[in-house]
C-alpha cells in the first residue's frame, strides 16, 4: 500500500476487502461495500471536496445522529428528503399492475399501536374535521382477504405526530378486517405539515432553498398472512403540496377524494353533529412468493 495516490487509492481500498475466504453469506456485504467505496470516492473526485467541506460533512452526520432517539429518527428523515427512501422503496417493491403502491415509512412510526374495533375513532379528542375512512382489502383479482390488518397513524390538527409531543399518544390504531375484507375507522381529516426543521435536515433544506412541507395524508401498513405487506399513504386530493412533497412520496394512485358532508348520518351508522368528510379506498395485496 505504498505510494498511494489519487489515481490508485480507490482500487487499493477495494482490494483490502478479504474475498478469498468469504463465506457465501458475506458475498452481498462485499458487493455493497465495494459499490459504496467506489461511489463515495467518485463523489469526492467529482466535487473535488475540500478539507473544510469534508469536516462539515462529518459534523453534519454527527449532528444527525445526536438528533436521533427512541421517538425520532433523523437519519430516516435525511434519507426521505434526499429521495433515497423512495428509491429503495421503488427497487424493493416492484409490483404487478393493479396492486396497491407503496411509499416511505417515515420517521414517526411506532410498532405498538393498540388494537381497535372497527369504526373506532383513533383521533378521539383531537380538534379537526371528523373523517370516516372505509374500503376493502382485496387480492389483485378482487377477492376479499379475511383477517387483513391495517396499522394506521397520522398527525393531529396542528400537523404534529404524538411522538412530537412529550407524553402524548393519539391518532394510531390497528384494525383487523372481517371475512368480507371490509374496514372502517374514524379519525380527523389530515392536514399538510412541515417536517421537523429544528435539526440537521432543516439546515440542509434551507441551504438547498427547499420547503419542508408534506401534503396531507394518512399512513397505513396493510398486511395479511400469505401476502406481501404494503407500507403506504392516502393523500388528500387537492392538497397544494402534492406536486412538491418534501420526501417525494406522492403517487397518483394513492390520492383519495375526501368528500365533505353536512351534519347527519355517518358511515359508521351513527350521527355526526358536525360537518364531516368521507374517503373510500380499496387496498390490493399481492401473494407472497412461496
Amino acid at each position: 500500500m505504498r505510494n498511494l495516490t489519487e489515481a490508485n487509492l480507490t482500487d487499493t481500498v477495494v482490494a483490502s476487502i478479504d474475498t478469498t475466504t468469504e463465506p457465501a453469506a458475506r458475498a452481498r456485504f462485499v458487493a455493497v461495500a465495494t459499490s459504496l467505496i467506489r461511489h463515495l470516492h467518485a463523489f469526492v473526485r467529482e466535487s473535488e471536496l475540500t478539507e473544510e467541506e469534508w469536516l462539515a460533512g462529518i459534523e453534519f452526520l454527527t449532528a444527525t445522529g445526536h438528533k436521533c432517539d427512541e421517538r425520532r429518527q433523523e437519519f430516516i428523515l435525511l434519507s426521505d428528503t434526499l429521495g433515497v427512501s423512495m428509491l429503495v422503496d421503488a427497487i424493493n417493491h416492484r409490483k404487478p399492475g393493479g396492486a396497491s403502491e407503496t411509499t416511505v415509512l417515515g420517521p414517526f412510526y411506532l410498532p405498538d399501536a393498540r388494537d381497535a374495533p372497527m369504526w373506532s375513532d383513533i383521533a378521539q379528542g383531537l380538534a379537526g374535521v371528523p373523517t370516516y375512512l372505509s374500503g376493502r382489502v382485496l387480492d389483485v383479482d378482487g377477492a376479499p382477504i379475511a383477517g387483513a390488518t391495517l396499522d394506521v397513524w397520522q398527525v393531529d390538527g396542528d400537523g404534529l405526530y404524538d411522538v412530537q409531543r412529550p407524553g402524548a399518544s393519539y391518532a394510531r390504531g390497528k384494525f383487523t378486517v372481517g371475512d368480507d375484507g371490509r374496514y372502517g375507522l374514524r379519525t380527523i381529516k389530515p392536514v399538510s405539515y412541515s417536517i421537523p426543521t429544528d435539526g440537521p435536515v432543516g439546515v440542509m433544506l434551507r441551504a438547498m432553498g427547499r420547503h419542508p412541507f408534506r401534503p396531507a395524508h394518512v399512513h397505513l401498513i396493510v398486511s395479511a398472512p400469505g401476502y406481501g405487506t404494503v407500507t403506504t399513504h392516502l393523500f388528500v386530493k387537492g392538497d397544494p403540496y402534492l406536486d412538491t412533497d418534501a420526501v417525494f412520496a406522492v403517487k397518483e394512485s394513492l390520492i383519495a377524494d375526501f368528500v365533505e358532508h353536512p351534519p347527519g348520518r355517518a358511515p359508521d351508522g351513527g350521527t355526526c353533529e358536525r360537518p364531516f368528510c368521507t374517503a373510500g379506498y380499496d387496498f390490493r395485496l399481492v401473494r407472497a412468493p412461496k
